[in-house]
């Protein structure tokens, strides 16, 4: 066992024992490969470097109360890397391989995985890189996948602190009918120059519009949009959204306890009617937010605020859903849905 404090984690990389890596080539994957260094040796002409052909995942292992390790739904995220890969027009690992590499993972480095209690746990990084040298603008014929991971506590501001965010109206993340739904590392790239603007203006997530109409949610730089209304669970639909499993986590988990689901477009002026308002996604589950600034431009000093539950603790209905979620993942209570993977 590491001497990690464990209840202090963030979000940030950390070395661990191994990654994991496979290289396509000549129409098959190699064997697993572990490697104790996480350094490289990649040719400066890789279709990576040059033209953005990656894509990644991320998902988490935890252990659990009963001292088990459990991986949460694998099969959504392998499923997830080969649209990516597919939209890329380069090779995927099936789901066989992707998760048997989860595991392997997550056993060779067993001693960073965090212990029951910490609420925090081991996250994990597949991703799918171009490899060979190439000049043209065109899909890479040989790729490698990397399966990495690291131990991590919570995402922003921690667990179930309410963050706030700003909407920017001048930038986009996704183009109209582009790779906005695909979890490529180009969507991420582009995201960067609106989220440190406003993070020097003292906001902590950015609120995308939908780049067609700027009058619709589309969702966080990082995570899914929610709202709760009354007794209904709403997040937006549109196709420049990535498709968040832990959002479709969640529509399974208020349908099963009685709320109604709602995915369909949302008007920013919607905002004054939400109770609760929350990012959503792999690394943080849930993360309230207090308020959104709308603006019309991140410069600007004209604002329309909206407020949601608290600005010191998380929204009732949002932390009902949080806490079904992370009791499957931790085997607090019953998986009924059948969404964990046991690591032996």
């Amino acid at each position: 066992m590491t001497n990690l404090n464990w209840n202090n984690l963030g979000f940030s990389y950390r070395k661990t024992n191994t990654i994991l890596c496979s290289w396509f080539k000549d129409g098959q994957w190699s064997p697993v490969e572990s490697r104790k260094d996480d350094n490289l040796t990649i040719n400066a002409f890789a279709g990576s470097l040059h033209y953005s052909v990656e894509c990644f995942e991320g998902l988490k292992a935890f252990r659990g109360k009963d001292g088990k390790i459990r991986l949460f739904r694998p099969e959504e995220n392998a499923l997830r890397i080969q649209r990516s890969a597919d939209f890329l027009g380069i090779p995927a690992p099936d789901t066989e391989l992707f998760i048997s590499m989860c595991k392997q993972i997550v056993r060779e480095n067993e001693d960073f995985l965090p212990p029951y209690g910490s609420h925090a746990s081991m996250y994990l990084r597949p991703t799918l890189i171009g490899f060979n040298p190439q000049l043209g603008v065109k899909s890479s014929t040989e790729c490698l996948f990397m399966m990495l991971c690291s131990p991590v506590g919570a995402y922003t501001g921690g667990a179930l602190e309410p963050c706030n965010a700003v909407i920017a109206r001048d930038y986009d993340r996704a183009a109209p009918f582009g790779s906005g739904s695909y979890k490529v590392g180009a969507n991420y790239a582009v995201s960067l120059y609106s989220y440190n603007k406003a993070h020097a203006l003292g906001y902590q997530a950015v609120l995308y519009l939908d780049p067609l109409t700027h009058t619709k949610i589309d969702e966080f730089g990082s995570s899914n949009f929610f709202g709760i209304k009354g007794n209904s669970y709403i997040t937006p639909k549109s196709d420049s959204i990535l498709p968040s499993i832990t959002n479709k986590s969640l529509i399974e988990v208020a349908k099963s306890i009685g709320m109604t689901v709602e995915r369909r477009d949302v008007e920013v002026s919607e905002l004054a009617t939400f109770e609760e308002v929350g990012e959503c996604g792999t690394a943080v589950v849930i993360t309230p937010v207090s308020f959104i600034d709308d603006k019309p431009s991140l410069e600007s000093d004209e604002k329309t605020r909206y407020t949601f539950y608290s600005d010191k603790e998380c929204g009732p209905k949002s932390l009902k859903l949080y806490n079904i979620i992370t009791g499957i993942q931790y085997g607090e209570i019953e998986d009924t849905f059948g969404w964990t993977e046991f690591v032996d």
